[in-house]
């Protein structure tokens, strides 16, 4: 299986399952980071952290799942703009 296709049935099936609605985590999430940070934070603002913090990750090797799941958080980006 491609990285992603992977991606794609990792955001419609797993990590839906485990984490519920992307649009209502990303936004919860970026509440929390706000108060934390004391800066706004927005949904995609989560998105593209977390893409960073997978390459930060990918330094120390191409790990296939690490790869997938930056795919995946551009996908929910994707999903997210529509």
């Amino acid at each position: 299986m491609s990285i992603l296709d992977e991606a794609k049935a990792l955001v419609d099936g797993q990590r839906q399952e485990d984490y519920g609605d992307m649009n209502a985590s990303f936004t919860r999430i970026a509440g929390l980071w706000s108060a934390y940070l004391g800066v706004p934070v927005s949904k995609f603002d989560v998105a593209k952290m977390m893409i960073l913090l997978k390459v930060s990750r990918s330094k120390h090797g191409n790990h296939f799942d690490s790869l997938c799941d930056c795919v995946g958080y551009i996908e929910c980006i994707d999903r997210m703009l529509e």
